[in-house]
């Protein structure tokens, strides 16, 4: 099978289920289908809909080659239909979790990280992977029962992300390379490709990733809200029966894929969210039309409802220890463990703990683009970048909060990734006061106030201001405690909680001077995965957001990189982006040994397990996961609509 680590070697590798090649080097990636002539069994949900013909029976829901589900390669088990299952968000805004854990792209990851077809029925690359032919499902519809054709992605193309009013800077990065959108072509009714004239190594990643880009719409219900499509007057009626401003937000409003904020907007995904906001229990029912079958041919999922119950963060722990929830890792740390064991038998669930995929459980992020000339000038120092680091006991951390389960590192790939290095996770990470002391000094931050505080160069008591985004209460312990151990090397600590979005807000507008945030969210990367969590190309890395805001905006905004450590960086995206899959490699070793030698972000400890709670009698769940926003979608990867109640 061909991971992303041997995609440009396609034309000799099997990438999935099965795989045959033709000359010119084009590898055709296939999943399993299932062909006519399987028995299908009619989901008990729908028999009385059936039986009145408001829905057609299944056979006829289903397309032609379903997506077959592979359950010996799972270690799953044929399973049974019926039943909700509960879990607990922390916010109405996490309803988007429920397209999180549905994880249904057109390629997506399977338990090996090995990318397969899943929405397509195939999909062909040529051998530099510059030309990609995506071969839809036959009969494929959408969960109104419309048909799911290359219109969908046509539309997409051409009335979307090109369309001035809805998309004005034009379409995502991954569309384009160098600038250069993709050639697209509606070959016939289920075949579209899309052609660039040099390789597109963000293309697959992209359609695979957690959060999908969804380059598909449902043109059959969008249209009713486009100019193009629209008559005028009764255009502008909706708009103004809304209170909008034009028919461009209208249709944004109205097509929001990942956010759910519209229940009539058709969907792919296994369930189909029925309840509007506000609400404190949101509803999803299961996809009558949805494209994937166990191995005996029965339409996933199992179970019939998917139930978001919202409540605050801070009493998730104590209502999953009441037993009020079938499957919840969200918002529950491992402080968490002993007290949810407590109750395991009495309240009949068990508590799991998987791995995880993030390079650090929490990693303090240096602003180095900054707008106060004096911090920026001692954040670019590496002096002080390492001070800070060799200022911060992670043993006691580990100890005291993880009762010594974690492990002391940085900010890296983890040991399971073909790119893991011993020192990448080891360097600069011993506590030795010392030493902090002796850099601080040596930078000319020998002055101190009465209170034994260094003074910054311009006076000022050297207090650091870390921003939280207000969701892990662990992380306010981990800064008290590092507090404590900066303090001894004359430095002041403070805690400023934030919402997420407007710490975000803050660091991209340089009012940040640190924050603390989880680490990397890939640290399984392989050569082919994009490195885009090294380098300063997304305005989302809290170390660089004004760096990364340049390179996301074309040069129109943020600040182009001005430290050779950030421009040699950039040199070397270039390199990966162009390269082939040694040079990849090549590439993605130097990136990772400029980020370790110049610390630009600050990891803490990571390894830290995650407790899974799941019920009794809820079947097909892993008794060991790897817990990862990406790749795998926290539950996505193991697909929730496999599980099924046992009762």
């Amino acid at each position: 099978m061909l991971s992303l680590a041997n995609f440009h070697s396609a034309s000799r590798k099997q990438i999935s289920g099965k795989a045959s090649f033709v000359s010119g080097g084009t590898a055709f990636l296939f999943g399993c289908t299932l062909l006519a002539g399987s028995a299908w069994a009619e989901v008990p949900y729908f028999a009385d809909q059936v039986k009145s013909g408001a829905l057609p029976p299944m056979e006829q829901r289903l397309p032609e080659h379903p997506l077959k589900m592979d359950f010996a390669a799972e270690g799953k088990e044929v399973g049974k239909y019926g039943g909700d299952m509960v879990t607990i968000m922390g916010r109405s805004k996490d309803i988007r979790m429920a397209v999180v854990y549905g994880y249904t792209h057109l390629v997506g990851y399977d338990q090996n990280l090995d990318l397969k077809p899943d929405i397509l029925e195939s999909l062909d690359v040529n051998e530099d992977g510059s030309v990609f032919t995506l071969h839809l499902r036959k009969g494929h519809k959408w969960s109104d029962g419309a048909p799911f054709t290359a219109e969908d992605f046509r539309f997409y193309w051409e009335d979307v992300v090109n369309n001035d009013d809805l998309f004005p800077v034009g379409p995502p990065r991954f569309l384009l390379v160098d600038g250069e959108p993709p050639k697209f072509e509606v070959l016939d009714e289920y075949t579209v490709r899309y052609s660039w004239s040099q390789p597109n190594p963000f293309f697959l990643p992209e359609l695979a990733s957690t959060r999908p880009p969804f380059i598909y719409r449902p043109a059959h219900y969008l249209k009713q809200f486009h100019e193009k499509y629209q008559d005028p007057q009764k255009l502008e009626a909706m708009v103004q029966e809304r209170g909008l401003r034009n028919w461009a937000v209208l249709e944004t409003d109205m097509d929001r894929p990942y956010k759910l904020e519209n229940i009539n907007l058709p969907t792919l995904q296994p369930w189909i969210i029925r309840t509007q906001e506000p609400s404190d229990r949101f509803i999803f029912e299961r996809n009558p039309y949805f494209h994937r079958v166990d191995p005996d041919g029965n339409q996933l999922p199992y179970i019939d409802r998917m139930i978001f119950n919202i409540s605050n963060a801070k009493l998730v722990p104590a209502k999953v220890g009441a037993g009020e929830v079938d499957i919840q890792s969200r918002i529950l740390t491992l402080k968490d463990y002993t007290f949810l064991k407590q109750s395991e038998k009495d309240k009949a669930y068990h508590v799991r703990l998987w791995d995880v995929g993030y390079g650090n459980y929490a990693t303090l992020y240096p602003n180095l683009t900054v707008s106060d000339p004096v911090w920026r000038k001692l954040l670019r120092d590496l002096r002080f970048r390492k001070a800070l680091s060799l200022a911060i006991n992670r043993t006691e951390l580990n100890r005291v909060l993880f009762f010594g389960l974690a492990t002391a590192r940085n900010n890296t790939v983890l040991p399971k990734s073909p790119l893991f290095k011993k020192e990448y996770a080891s360097e600069n990470i011993g506590f030795d006061l010392k030493a902090a002391n002796a850099l601080l000094d040596e930078m000319g931050l020998d002055k101190r106030n009465d209170d034994g505080i260094r003074l910054m160069p311009d006076g000022r008591p050297l207090e650091i201001i870390v921003e939280t985004a207000g969701e892990n209460p662990e992380q306010d312990d981990i800064l008290e405690l590092i507090g404590d151990s900066w303090k001894k090397a004359g430095i002041k600590l403070y805690v400023k909680a934030l919402q997420r979005e407007v710490m975000r807000t803050r660091a991209y507008s340089g009012d940040t001077v640190m924050s603390i945030f989880t680490g990397i969210d890939n640290g399984l990367a392989v050569p082919s995965t994009v490195p885009s969590e090294f380098v300063p190309v997304n305005q989302d890395s809290l170390q660089w957001p004004k760096w990364g805001q340049y390179y996301d905006t074309g040069g129109e905004a943020g600040e182009k990189p001005d430290m050779p450590a950030a421009e040699e960086l950039m040199k070397l995206y270039e390199k990966w982006r162009t390269g082939g899959p040694g040079q990849q490699k090549e590439a993605w070793e130097h990136i990772l040994d400029i980020n370790a030698e110049n610390l630009f972000s600050i990891g803490l400890v990571g390894n830290v397990p995650q407790p899974v709670v799941v019920a009794d009698g809820l079947k097909n769940v892993p008794e060991k996961g790897i817990h990862s926003w990406e790749p795998g979608g926290f539950f996505g990867i193991y697909h929730p609509d496999t599980f099924w109640w046992d009762r």
